[in-house]
């Protein structure tokens, strides 16, 4: 039993690390694009509201019961993390305007959900011929 809770276990915390790298790339990302320095704090500066709906999301499902599962947990992580992530950038007078959400809802739904799909086809099993 513990071998199956072990596994468990690491597949929640290598999801929780995948949410957590989506969001960090999608700052990132962002941050090159918009000519701001690419450096730990700066990332983290963008970053921290999203990854703060993330945690939300994660809590709000109980992701690690069902860490991998597209529907509803990446749905609602994804959701959290560019809800609660604008909210709080807003209230922090940070940007928010419409083309940013827009942006930041494609991408991070390209990312949280992708990453999530690509396993669920890897763990498919083949039909034999």
């Amino acid at each position: 039993m513990r071998e199956g809770s072990d596994a468990r276990t690491r597949t929640a915390a290598a999801a929780l690390l995948a949410d957590v790298v989506c969001v960090l790339v999608f700052c990132a990302v962002g941050r090159r694009n918009h000519a701001e320095g690419i450096t730990v704090t700066g990332v983290l500066d963008t970053a921290w509201p999203f990854l703060s709906g993330t945690a939300a999301g994660w809590l709000a499902t109980r992701a690690w019961q069902r860490p991998t599962s597209l529907a509803p947990t990446g749905v609602v992580i994804w959701l959290s993390t560019v809800v609660i992530g604008m909210l709080l950038r807003k209230a922090t007078s940070q940007g928010t305007a419409i083309s940013f959400v827009v942006v930041a809802s494609l991408s991070t739904a390209i990312l949280l959900l992708g990453w999530r799909l690509g396993a669920r086809v890897l763990r498919r099993p083949r039909k034999s011929p």
